[in-house]
């Protein structure tokens, strides 16, 4: 019995000793020194390569007897072994082509030595297919020029499909196929050449070199026609092309024009020669609102401007900056939390539609008619204005005017709705007075909105410069800047307003935004969609960034059973780090992460780094009708503490009435997006005030957070752009998995964790962890948890019932639990009778 024990002592400690040399090999293997001398070697290789293929053109027919294997002293720089191999690569593979393949060693190897990140398995296919397209082509072209030398352009390979091809399709149809060929190969490298060749079938083509010509001619009629020298009014609406400009003019009676009454076109750029470079953001959006000096007729003058913003756009969409922890001296590399994707390319901004109706302009005669309106109807009411301006917004124009000392701001206030009757206009809503100002406010929809593309936003230097931690672009206001909030500290958003009002175009506009930011690694979404159609366009970019339950079947959910299931899920997730914070001694996850980046946390404690999280319900409405307050109650509990653990929540509703959005939503959502609505109670449950009822619709809504509303034409995106959005980042390697929530079970449903052993409800993954705690011959969690990339409770779960097996004894403390099973032989036992 002891000889027996014994050399079961003695198998078991070469088994362990085997597992630790096999752990120490991978170690050394992945270390960046061993990278580093693979790259030192790979670049050898390249060189070395390279340098008898250069040879073999000038000394391969010297070498063909060394080829045939006679013996003589070779002529090829890199020797004998050159000779072969540069004959090889030019004469027996793809010719002239195997130049790519040399490459792709010397890419590799600057990969390998960090001197510069490639995508090496894009890099490996685009050498494969140009060389073999390369070949194909200088063995057909030159078939009859050096068949009788010693070198084939096209190689083996050139040679016999150009035979091939010959004799099937011809040398036309050979000819065609190449052409085509290449094509193809230049849209996949670059899908502008796509563009190109639309424009070349349709003849835009050749009418590109004129553009330029046009545009100067245009650019200059317009400066003729803006000159003082011009007899003639200015009846077409002028189009501002410049940041710099400003259009101004008086606005008098109608009753005849002259030359003081025209429109005059200044300059910013003449008057502030001496002024730095670098203006502030609110200076260049800012009204500039100067009292008249003389008045027509008893009307103030009114000068106008167009509210151009910050138009600034980067060609393409530069990836986010990283995150600037604090430096450490720490002996160890810093964690990347992005390297299991470190070649994830974010979207660019080609994959989103551009408008022609973005640019600003100023429809003089639109203008003229809303000021002589505004002055009449608040004269008629007996109220006289001092000043009058104007600035001009995507959909909204905003008159401000300064009344007379003595006049009532409560007068003015209340003739909303003589105002929009004497307009014409769909609705007006006036803002007395406007905060920070000496002013009261009237905004006017325009009869020709502008469109405000996501392309004009994510294309934004605001936008692509941002430092926030989650940025949400929703769209312009009304002096057309960006307008952009950070998710991480609003930390909940409100969305309400009618059917078919821009509800669903603001939601996805959120998360497009989001989806140009953030890495999967920083980012997780949880989508709720009971009306089944609007989320499930993301549902191909759930192993990049949507998170699930572990037994679930689709990443956005739709079903009320899985969204209570999910809720609670996420409330032991948020237990789960608050516990993780405690251990680490801090207080919000970017302080966490910034700790685990610089490796003062250690994994086998249970540190993990922690993505963002952000829930995304849609039709809130519905599930409270539904399930009540089994959805209200979690949903408060993580709105109410989830916010320094990184877990944010978006809902939306079309049906903002008091039994939906109750009293303990409206507590802990600070943040709400109201687009229009049907009544002011409606708007007062939104905002508590009335205002989301005199919107306009299509995208228009009033932002708040904090004590006044933002009035902001939200960013249109179309369903296609999503999907090519989505589309794009589906194609890029993704996680093995979803990002998986603890399991959470009801108590009904509880299985195999209390009462008796029950051998028909044990976790699939009970005789893979058994196995690998009596590998291990340590009985923890976390080392389920951690192999397995589980949840916590699902990990407990299995624990407890390894434990009612008689695998691991039963819990001490902090300590690992006492492995029962010394080898597999015993745990195969053990299951043969669990299953008997």
């Amino acid at each position: 019995m002891v000889t027996k024990k014994n050399s079961r002592t003695s198998s078991i400690n070469t088994e362990r000793e085997t597992s630790r040399f096999a752990g120490r090999m991978m170690s050394v293997l992945k270390s960046e020194a061993a990278h580093f001398m693979g790259g030192i070697v790979l670049i050898f290789l390249a060189a070395y390569t390279f340098m008898s293929y250069i040879s073999f053109f000038f000394t391969g027919y010297a070498d063909q007897s060394i080829v045939g294997g006679a013996a003589a002293d070779a002529a090829n720089s890199g020797g004998e072994q050159g000779a072969n191999l540069s004959y090889f690569l030019i004469n027996g593979t793809f010719g002239l082509a195997s130049i790519f393949f040399i490459v792709f060693l010397l890419v590799a190897g600057l990969h390998l030595m960090r001197v510069r990140r490639f995508n090496l398995w894009k890099m490996f296919f685009t050498s494969v297919v140009l060389a073999v397209w390369f070949s194909l082509f200088l063995g057909f072209a030159f078939w009859d020029i050096y068949k009788d030398t010693f070198i084939n352009l096209g190689g083996l390979h050139g040679k016999n499909m150009a035979m091939f091809l010959r004799s099937q399709i011809g040398t036309a149809g050979t000819w065609l196929l190449l052409v085509s060929t290449a094509i193809c190969i230049m849209v996949a490298l670059n899908r502008k050449t796509m563009q190109v060749i639309r424009d070349f079938f349709t003849g835009k083509f050749f009418k590109k070199k004129g553009a330029a010509k046009e545009q100067a001619d245009s650019a200059a009629e317009v400066v003729k026609a803006n000159t003082p020298a011009s007899p003639e009014p200015v009846a077409e609406p002028a189009e501002v092309h410049d940041e710099g400009m400003k259009v101004s003019f008086p606005l008098g009676d109608d009753t005849g024009s002259s030359e003081e009454d025209e429109p005059v076109v200044e300059n910013k750029e003449d008057e502030e020669e001496n002024i730095p470079e670098t203006p502030s953001r609110k200076d260049s959006a800012a009204e500039v609102r100067t009292m008249p000096e003389k008045t027509r007729g008893g009307v103030p003058e009114m000068k106008i401007e167009v509210a151009v913003g910050e138009q600034d756009e980067l060609d393409e969409t530069p990836s986010p900056a990283p995150v600037k922890t604090q430096e450490r001296n720490v002996p160890l590399e810093a964690y990347d939390p992005k390297k299991d994707l470190e070649f994830f390319k974010f979207p660019s901004t080609d994959l989103l539609n551009r408008y022609d109706s973005e640019k600003p302009f100023v429809d003089m005669e639109e203008q003229n008619y809303n000021k002589n309106r505004i002055v009449e109807i608040l004269r008629s009411f007996g109220i006289e204005i001092s000043s009058i301006s104007a600035t001009i917004g995507p959909t909204i124009t905003l008159y401000e005017i300064t009344p007379e000392q003595g006049v009532r701001i409560a007068k003015i206030r209340g003739l909303e709705d003589d105002i929009a009757l004497s307009l014409k206009a769909l609705g007006i809503r006036i803002i007395a007075p406007i905060p920070g100002k000496g002013t009261i406010g009237i905004e006017v929809p325009n009869v020709k909105p502008q469109i405000v593309s996501m392309h004009s936003i994510v294309a934004s230097r605001k936008f692509q410069e941002s430092t926030y931690e989650l940025p949400i672009a929703l769209g312009k206001t009304i002096t057309n800047e960006v307008f952009m909030v950070d998710l991480a500290k609003m930390p909940h958003v409100l969305v309400a307003g009618a059917t078919g009002q821009g509800k669903s175009v603001g939601l996805n506009a959120m998360i497009t935004s989001l989806l140009y930011k953030k890495h999967p690694a920083e980012l997780k979404f949880v989508m709720v969609d009971p009306k089944k159609v609007e989320f499930g366009i993301y549902s191909i970019i759930e192993k990049h960034y949507l998170a699930m339950l572990p037994n679930s079947e689709d990443a956005i959910i739709t079903d009320v059973t899985k969204v209570i299931h999910t809720l609670n899920s996420l409330c032991i997730e948020m237990d789960s780090r608050y516990d993780l914070l405690k251990m680490a001694h801090v207080r919000n996850i970017k302080e966490y992460n910034q700790k685990f980046i610089s490796r003062q946390l250690n994994p086998e404690k249970g540190h993990r780094f922690m993505p963002y999280i952000v829930v995304v319900i849609d039709e809130f409405g519905d599930l409270i009708m539904t399930a009540g307050k089994e959805v209200e109650l979690p949903i408060a509990r993580i709105a109410q503490l989830a916010r320094a653990v990184g877990i944010h929540m978006i809902i939306a509703t079309q049906r903002p009435t008091t039994n939906i959005i109750t009293g303990t939503i409206k507590a802990n959502f600070p943040a709400r997006m109201a687009f229009r609505v049907a009544s002011m109670t409606d708007s007062r449950t939104i905002l508590d005030r009335p205002g989301a009822n005199q919107l306009i619709g299509k995208g228009d809504m009033l932002f708040l957070q904090g004590n006044d509303p933002v009035r902001v034409q939200c960013a249109f995106v179309d369903t296609d752009e999503v999907d090519n959005i989505t589309k794009f980042i589906s194609t890029q390697q993704g996680y093995t998995t979803p990002f998986y929530l603890p399991e959470y079970v009801d108590d009904k449903e509880d299985a195999g964790v209390g009462g008796d052993f029950d051998s028909g409800k044990l976790d699939s993954l009970f005789e893979e962890a058994a196995r690998l705690i009596v590998i291990h011959q340590q009985g923890s969690t976390s080392l389920i948890q951690r192999k397995f990339s589980i949840g916590y409770n699902r990990a407990g779960r299995i624990m407890d019932q390894l434990e009612k097996a008689g695998i691991v004894g039963p819990a001490d403390g902090s300590k690992p639990r006492q492995v029962l099973c010394v080898s597999d032989m015993d745990l195969d036992m053990k299951l043969s009778n669990l299953r008997g």
